[in-house]
């Protein structure tokens, strides 16, 4: 199996592990606040559960994506399906976008229409439980974005760390509420809602610049140059161009050789540093090499 289709699979595999292990979460917290915030007539707990409905439907987009991404490429698609991925980044970026806003929309009627409700223990409780279940989708969500360097899957996990800080806003909401402070709710909800709205943002400008053919990060790049350079048959090199595709790293390059060099002697020191920009590099690489001889 090629290191092309290897880190591939790998990345599937744990991409598909982490999306599962919150799409369960999602269904489970849900249910909860809505059932709940239903029971106990909270509007901030009803529409916490509507943001973790909306995470369900994130994680699905994910799932598709990852598949759709993953696929080899065709005669239709010479540079394989990394396109997928990046719909499916501006996806949840938008959609982590109206959610904010949709919040800040809601809080700010409310506090104009004057309505500020006392928030009992059981809306504390499950939005404590929700915080600290999100987080965990967060950390596992983000450590496999940035192993596989996957713009798709680091916006999922801002998705669920969104959804914590909302269920942060319905805590703070609760407990200041308790204390006969007015709108506590309502202006926690604002304050997120303008941190999700950054995020999602920032998150908008990675995937769009992708679309641009735009080049690799500069530590990436560092990390590419060093790894030319440390190849000791190859006298100079230049013409480096590099592109993200979802999950992939399109890069060609021209390197100088010795002239005396047989094709086959040159050819070795090409697939070296093919090999060697395979092992380092975490995500899958797409190379192209032209040599030259070193006058």
């Amino acid at each position: 199996m090629s290191p092309y289709v290897e880190k591939n699979a790998e990345a599937l595999g744990q991409i598909r592990k982490v999306t599962w292990i919150g799409l369960i979460i999602n269904i489970l917290l849900t249910a909860v606040k809505i059932i709940a915030g239903l029971l106990v007539s909270s509007m901030a707990l009803i529409a916490d559960g509507i943001h973790s409905l909306s995470d369900l439907i994130t994680d699905v987009a994910v799932i598709l994506g990852a598949k759709i991404g993953s696929k080899k490429p065709d005669e239709d698609h010479p540079y394989g399906h990394g396109w997928a991925e990046n719909f499916a980044t501006l996806f949840i970026a938008f959609l982590l976008a109206i959610i904010a806003g949709g919040m800040i929309y809601k809080a700010t009627i409310s506090i104009a229409d004057h309505k500020d409700a006392k928030i009992g223990y059981t809306v504390l409780i499950i939005a404590i439980i929700s915080i600290f279940s999100k987080e965990y989708c967060y950390i596992i969500t983000r450590n496999v974005a940035i192993k596989f360097s996957s713009s798709m899957v680091y916006a999922n996990a801002w998705h669920h760390r969104s959804d914590a800080f909302s269920s942060i806003a319905v805590a703070i909401g609760a407990v200041v509420s308790m204390f006969g402070f007015a709108y506590a709710d309502q202006i926690a909800a604002i304050i997120v809602g303008v941190m999700i709205i950054w995020v999602a943002v920032k998150i908008l400008g990675d995937s769009i610049g992708q679309f641009t053919a735009r080049a690799v990060d500069a530590s990436t790049n560092e990390q590419i140059t060093k790894i030319i350079a440390s190849q000791s048959q190859i006298r100079n090199w230049h013409k480096l161009r590099t592109r993200i595709v979802g999950r992939e790293l399109f890069m060609d390059l021209h390197i100088l050789v010795d002239p005396e060099l047989k094709i086959t002697e040159a050819h070795d020191i090409a697939e070296s540093l093919e090999n060697e920009l395979h092992s380092q590099i975490a995500q899958p690489v797409n190379i192209t090499v032209h040599i030259e001889p070193n006058k």
